[in-house]
């Protein structure tokens, strides 16, 4: 895969021995890229996929080394405990790098990788890395669609990431881009984002959305005082749409939960509402594809980011096998 792509590493899935695959380094099991029957057809199949790519936050004036993350919630997933069924899969497929800053290329390697998970029968889990990722996800979910299936986003996170990318794609611009190949295509663009802080998007971003028609929640909306305003809104937006990608970005929660991104702020959501709106959204039955971003394992403090990271990909995984 001309350079830009590095198959799993088994060192890094290591912790407690059970000999009954009860921890998640036990079961995991490891892929290069996709081969043709990567996939058993009878069992429920999470891909982990990261996106080693820092460039596009770097891009975006912040802090990098966010290309570290996806190893980073390796290590720290692979030694939870698995409550998973037999049939259940978990597997590895490695990463995708940014290689000499060519964030376009990798986004279109991670999109195509996306779209073969999907078609062999997969269910795409993937780590960043920037949050450029979402772009290639995206894509690649978005190929696998027929014109008549409508796919909305859903974004946990500070930022709106609707800048402009006159100087190329980066971590701030994903949804701007994403509306440009909806209205390429003649499609709606369907894109709630949850957490919203108003101190960290000019008023340039605020109109850029009421011009889009994105919904959103501001962090003083979105506590779990106010949850169940918060559901009405998930389910209201859930009704609209055939499929949903959703998308946490690790520099919307607080810093006493997440101090390892690229902008950390002590301003933020917590995990517990992130949770409880994840069941929401798994219950719908409509999610196609989950991604956390902008895990910076430099800036971490006990791995406390990682560990965060992993834990709500655990969370996905257990809740989606129980449906």
């Amino acid at each position: 895969m001309n350079g830009k792509y590095t198959p799993p590493d088994p060192s890094l899935w290591s912790g407690r021995n059970s000999g009954q695959q009860e921890y998640l380094h036990e079961k995991v099991q490891l892929a290069e890229a996709l081969g043709e029957e990567t996939f058993q057809s009878d069992a429920r199949s999470f891909a982990l996929l990261g996106y080693a790519c820092d460039e596009g936050v770097r891009r975006n004036g912040g802090r990098v080394g966010a290309a570290e993350g996806p190893d980073a919630i390796r290590k720290e997933l692979g030694k939870m405990a698995s409550h998973l069924s037999p049939k259940d899969e978990v597997i590895d497929l490695g990463n995708v790098c940014c290689i000499g800053g060519d964030v376009e290329e990798t986004q279109k390697m991670l999109s195509e990788l996306v779209a073969k998970i999907i078609h062999q029968g997969g269910f795409p889990v993937l780590l960043g890395g920037g949050h450029d990722i979402s772009l290639a996800h995206y894509r690649g979910l978005r190929s696998t669609l027929p014109p008549s299936q409508s796919l909305g986003i859903i974004n946990f996170d500070a930022h709106f990431d609707l800048r402009t990318h006159e100087n190329g794609n980066h971590s701030g611009s994903p949804f701007y881009q994403i509306a440009e190949d909806c209205r390429k295509i003649d499609q709606p663009f369907q894109y709630l984002c949850l957490g919203i802080r108003r101190e960290a998007n000019p008023p340039e971003l605020f109109r850029r959305a009421r011009e889009l028609g994105v919904e959103y929640l501001e962090l003083k909306d979105f506590t779990l005082n106010r949850l169940e305003g918060v559901k009405k809104s998930l389910r209201g937006f859930l009704d609209t749409l055939d499929r949903v990608y959703v998308t946490v970005d690790m520099d919307g929660f607080s810093s006493a939960f997440s101090p390892g991104v690229s902008a950390a702020s002590p301003m933020g959501f917590t995990p517990e509402i992130v949770l409880l709106c994840l069941k929401e959204i798994l219950t719908s039955g409509k999610v196609m594809g989950l991604d956390v971003a902008e895990t910076n394992p430099k800036y971490d403090r006990d791995q406390q980011t990682a560990k965060l990271a992993a834990g709500i990909i655990h969370y996905i995984m257990h809740e989606k096998s129980l449906l």
